[in-house]
């Protein structure tokens, strides 16, 4: 491997890349939007100096969308476009090895992924600063960030090199894509309400006359919040299907947005909420490994209960995250190992000299 014919191969790439003014169109309309949302982000939590820790999230968050709809464009026609324009055959007669080609694409695609974030970088910068975000979480979330356009580039790169039609890749590469982003998501929703277990509802309501008034112990009207003297009604139970989304929330681990929300540093205010969109969706994503009550009862007029189970159940998001394992290791380890699977069979399909080629594959 020669670092130098590595990044040779990638400065020829870029700089094709720049020669093109839809690039620039591009990266403009990605300022553009960006401007909007943080705009509409620092109404949204209070006006300029608050809400810095959640405006930043969003951002983030909002980079990381359009880098994962801009990417697969960018980088799923690498290899076969140049392989229809008859320019990949006179790179490979040269002394760059197929993986320096490969991996000099790779590094090419990464760069320009990285472009949308220095043209994101001014609003990160102002929502930094103007509220309390972490420099911790800003840190981590930045190096989490960057490592995801890698491997959405390195699956853009790859695809390019197994597939011979360019367009065929690009659409393969937005169906990689959206699997991770939005196919977790559904797959986690349809195979957790699916995979149910039953559940028992019980409950004990007040009695009431025809006129809607409680009836009373005592015959009178006006019992009502008086527990003691209030009649009760006939126990009521129900059966349903609760979802088990404890069986299956490690479906999200690969999901790009979780690993970032997931690896994310997350701050608590006074009642143990999260500060800012990363800690809310890591809050939603663990709350999935808490198994479901299969129990539930409740009663309106029974004094014993309430003073047997008097106060809240509620579960603080700060408790449940504590209590709960990270994944997003497991979800970036995941996608590294398809890219490089990928990258693996596209330098099997893209070295020469070539035992055999797809039909209608231009060689020079």
């Amino acid at each position: 491997m020669n670092l130098s014919r590595l990044w040779t191969i990638a400065r020829l790439e870029l700089l094709q890349r720049v020669r093109a003014v839809s690039w620039y169109v591009l990266l403009g309309i990605f300022g553009l939007l960006l401007l909007g949302v943080t705009a509409l982000a620092f109404m949204a939590y209070g006006g300029w100096g608050t809400g810095g820790a959640s405006v930043y999230s969003i951002v983030v968050y909002m980079t990381l969308l359009l880098v994962l709809l801009v990417s697969p464009t960018l980088s799923g026609n690498s290899i076969n476009g140049d392989r229809d324009a008859a320019t990949l055959s006179p790179v490979q007669v040269t002394l760059a090895t197929t993986g320096e080609i490969l991996l000099g694409k790779f590094v090419a695609a990464w760069i320009t992924g990285l472009a949308f974030v220095l043209v994101a970088a001014p609003f990160l910068v102002v929502a930094t600063f103007t509220g309390d975000a972490d420099p911790l979480t800003v840190i981590v979330s930045l190096v989490v960030l960057v490592v995801e356009i890698g491997v959405i580039a390195a699956i853009g790169v790859a695809l390019s090199g197994i597939l011979a039609r360019p367009l065929f890749s690009v659409a393969v590469t937005y169906l990689v894509v959206a699997a991770l982003a939005v196919g977790s998501l559904i797959g986690f929703g349809l195979i957790g309400s699916a995979v149910g277990s039953e559940a028992v509802s019980k409950s004990r309501s007040a009695a009431y006359d025809a006129q809607g008034y409680p009836e009373c112990k005592d015959g009178s009207r006006d019992c009502y919040g008086d527990t003691r003297n209030m009649v009760c009604d006939d126990w009521q139970t129900t059966t349903y299907l609760a979802p088990r989304f404890d069986r299956v929330w490690w479906m999200l681990a690969a999901n790009p947005f979780v690993i970032l929300a997931d690896a994310t540093p997350t701050r608590f205010d006074s009642s143990g909420s999260p500060v800012d969109m990363f800690g809310w969706l890591k809050y939603s994503v663990r709350s999935a490994q808490v198994p479901p009550s299969l129990e539930f009862a409740y009663v309106e007029c029974d004094p014993k209960y309430y003073s047997e189970n008097g106060g809240s159940d509620y579960t603080k998001p700060q408790q449940v995250i504590e209590e709960t394992v990270p994944s997003w290791f497991v979800g970036l380890a995941v996608q590294a190992l398809l890219a490089g699977l990928l990258i693996w069979w596209a330098w099997a399909r893209t070295r020469t000299p070539a035992r055999t080629l797809p039909p209608g594959t231009r060689i020079a």
